[in-house]
């Protein structure tokens, strides 16, 4: 799993990159890549988006 916290510029392999939650496209250096995250059963679980559109349309 690729660090959330790391640097946008930093070179990420597309095989470690993560995984749109929506369209499941590979999110390698995209600048509109978001990330959600939240705290259940005492563990810190995330999400990621290549868009706001993904995300917005994962929310519905």
């Amino acid at each position: 799993m690729v660090d959330p916290t790391s640097d946008l510029g930093e070179d990420i392999d597309e095989s470690n990159a993560p995984a749109c939650a929506t369209c499941g496209e590979k999110i390698v250096q995209s600048p509109t890549h978001r990330v959600v995250t939240w705290i259940e059963d005492s563990q810190v679980q995330d999400r990621h988006f290549c868009s706001d559109e993904c995300k917005a349309a994962y929310d519905e």
